[in-house]
Parts: C-alpha cells; structure tokens; sequence
C-alpha cells in the first residue's frame, strides 16, 4: 500500500497576486479547492464555481473566496450565473468527471455530456473572460489537463478525447492572447488524490475483485516512476506559480506532474 505524501506546507513559494480576481471552476473539492485556496492565500481575490452549493460555503468561509453556483453541463444557465463576474485577472479551467466504459459499450450521451463539461464550457469560459484580459494587457489561462491530455488510456474515450481537445483549445489561446499579454497552459496530472480519483479506485477494486491498494499500485501507478498519488495541494502550487508575474514566458505548453509517467 501507498502511504499519502505529506501535504505541502499551504504556502510554500511566496507568490504575490494582490490585486488580482481569479475565477476557478470545481472548486469544491479536489484539486479545484486547492487551487482556489492557493491563489487566495497567494492574496487573489477568487471566484468559486461549482454545481453544489454547499462546499461552496465551507470554501468561501475558509478563505473569503466568493461562491458562484452553476452547473457547466447548462452552459447558458452557468453563464447566466456567473454575470458580473467576467472583469478577471485568471481562469482557472479544472471542472471534470470521469466515466469508464468500452467504445462499443459506451453511452453517447454520457459522452457527449463530458464534452460539454470538459471542452464547450472551458470554451464558453474563455471566451467571456479574455476582452477584460486584452483590455488589461494581462491575464493568466490555466487549464487543468490531464496526463490523459498526452497519453491515451482504453475504457476512457470521452475523458481522452476531451482532454486532448482541451489542449488544443489552450494552445489556440496562447497564440491568440500573447500579443495581448495573456498566457495559456496546460496542467497535466497523473493520478491525485481527489474523490474523483477515489472512485475510481473503489469502482476498479470491484471489478476486478481485488484491494483498493492493488488498484493503485499495479493498474493506476505502473506508467509512473514515482508510485504515490499526487495531492492536490501540489498541482496547486505549480498552477500558482502559473498565474504570476514570473511566468509571463510560459505559455502554448503543457507541464506534466505525473511522476515520470510520460518520460516513457
């Protein structure tokens, strides 16, 4: 069995977004959380978007982050809901759902549910934000990829197909926003410790009749030299590190956090 990496300290580069609005998607659990109360404790004002109301509340009273409730997969009704809230320094792209299926057993409308979720409303998203971004002659894009966003994994062809699509969404961005001063990138995780994750593990245990601990070892991590989940709080810090000033040339690329996954 794996044991959990220790948990970063909250904060452990001194990064300065004073000043700044960042709009963050899921970020009621997960990564998104993390990252939602990275860039608040980094001195961001934040706008957290999630479908469930109540996390919302616990995230906005732990860091002050203002709590927007909008589902992506209605993506007029989610941009209704977030009115007002498009004048943004970054855009944090991280909602995602996963689902496990064969090709020829998997539901079309599931995955075109996915697309929605995952590529159309990033899209959506981008598109409101970016007059603020030009006009200001600044502006930060972080989307959150997947190592499934350069490597190909069978059963999961909606997640695949979406987050290699992501990819091509944020490279367009990054050519289009860098005479503007806006810069566009990709996060690409391997497996973190999220409950999205975290079904996965049980759903995969059942199916295979075995510990959750095999699933983690021997299916999730074998791509991986380091063999431990990610915690969310280090996905965090990089896309941190991604929305300042300091990281103005990166931009058009995808940073793999994956333990050596895609050094195969």
């Amino acid at each position: 069995m794996t044991t959990p990496h220790p948990v970063p300290p909250h904060q452990v580069v001194a990064l300065d977004l004073r000043g700044r609005t960042a709009l963050v998607t899921g970020a009621g659990s997960g990564i998104g959380r993390s990252v939602a109360g990275r860039l608040a404790a980094a001195g961001a004002r934040v706008v957290a978007v999630d479908r469930d109301a109540e996390p919302l509340e616990s995230l906005a009273d732990d860091t002050g982050a203002v709590p927007v409730v909008a589902d992506l997969s209605d993506l007029d009704r989610a941009e209704e809901a977030l009115e007002g809230h498009w004048d943004v320094d970054v855009l944090v792209n991280n909602a995602g759902i996963q689902h496990v299926a064969p090709l020829d057993e998997f539901p079309a409308e599931r995955f075109a549910y996915i697309q929605t979720v995952m590529v159309e409303a990033p899209f959506r998203l981008v598109r409101r934000v970016l007059p603020h971004m030009y006009s200001a002659g600044w502006g930060r894009i972080v989307n959150i990829s997947s190592v499934h966003g350069l490597r190909a994994s069978p059963f999961k062809a909606a997640y695949v197909t979406a987050k290699h699509a992501l990819e091509g969404l944020s490279k367009t961005v990054a050519l289009e926003g860098a005479p503007h001063g806006v810069t566009a990138n990709c996060v690409n995780p391997a497996y973190v410790r999220t409950p999205l994750v975290e079904g996965q593990i049980r759903a995969q245990a059942a199916t295979h009749g075995i510990p959750e601990s095999e699933v983690v070892e021997k299916i999730m991590l074998t791509s991986a030299a380091i063999k431990r989940l990610i915690e969310p709080e280090e996905v965090a810090e990089l896309v941190a590190y991604l929305c300042t000033d300091a990281a103005g040339f990166i931009t058009g690329t995808s940073v793999a956090i994956d333990g050596g996954w895609t050094a195969h």
